[in-house]
């Protein structure tokens, strides 16, 4: 082969080498934007449903310091998933989740019986309430499925192996005093699918704080949380401080419910307590492997 033959040679070899490249790069691109895009339009309906008419000013009011985009991101949320919710009392999250998850995905709530008589009256009785929340919108919570969490079992729904995800916020203080908190961490555990994941928002201790300070102060630290989760089978998967408070001392004569929104000691440092907003929060995920 003469000289010129071979300087095309090179030259053909070289185009083919860049637009190679070049195509490389565009096919990287457009993923990137698949991704973006994939990305943009789950964020869409999360924040459909938390900017959502359903919501009253009172409980958006409290976005602030509940970070429920943030979290709930965190924890994986998905509109495909199928969902449990753990005691959601009044449904604060309920109002977010039901309206997420209704078009592609499933809702299960349990709200949780004490084993306590005297507890359990005030369970029934903010059940009862919440029943007749979702009764009087069929349109949005018409396809919530609700039973009951007792004595770590879960009643009025089969739910083993059967969910994407399950969510508690702010509970497992009440199941510490309750002694019921390693009977329902297992029956979280087997409800479960392999690779699904539970989510925890609670109130956080200093380290070191006794489990009789835990049940009196509503403050948990994360080490109790993590050992009790770990012993029911979970592994801890992350860790977010979306929820942290710094000004949070934990150091009130009515534990936590000294601050917002409940104000246990009625107008006594009020305004202190306001300035200083909720609690300091841990938030985990903990994965079923």
């Amino acid at each position: 082969m003469n000289a010129t033959c071979l300087d095309r040679a090179r030259a053909v070899a070289i185009a083919i080498t860049f637009a190679a490249i070049a195509l490389t790069g565009c096919a990287s691109s457009s993923s990137s934007s698949r991704d973006a895009q994939s990305q943009g339009a789950s964020a869409a309906p999360l924040d459909a449903a938390i900017g959502g008419s359903q919501r009253s000013d009172k409980a958006r009011a409290r976005d602030v310091y509940r970070h429920p985009k943030e979290t709930l991101e965190f924890f994986g949320l998905a509109p495909t998933q199928s969902v449990l919710e753990i005691a959601p009392g009044g449904g604060w999250y309920t109002d977010i989740l039901a309206p997420y998850l209704r078009d592609s995905g499933r809702l299960y709530e349990a709200q949780y019986l004490s084993t306590s008589a005297d507890l359990a009256a005030e369970d029934s009785a903010t059940d009862a309430a919440y029943r007749r929340k979702l009764a009087s919108d069929p349109s949005l919570y018409g396809k919530v499925v609700v039973g009951t969490l007792h004595a770590g079992r879960f009643i009025d729904f089969d739910a083993n192996e059967r969910f994407d995800r399950v969510f508690t916020f702010r509970n497992i203080h009440n199941w510490i005093k309750d002694g019921q908190i390693d009977a329902n961490l297992r029956a979280f555990y087997g409800a479960l699918k392999h690779g699904g994941e539970l989510g925890v928002e609670e109130h956080r201790a200093q380290p070191g704080t006794s489990e009789q300070q835990m049940i009196e102060t509503g403050y948990v630290t994360e080490a109790f949380v993590i050992e009790h989760a770990q012993a029911a089978g979970f592994v801890l998967s992350a860790r977010s401080e979306i929820n942290a408070n710094p000004k949070d001392t934990k150091d009130y004569p009515h534990g936590v419910w000294s601050l917002p929104p409940t104000y246990r000691g009625g107008e006594a440092d009020r305004s202190r307590f306001a300035g200083i907003g909720e609690s300091d929060r841990m938030t985990l995920r903990f994965v079923k492997p």
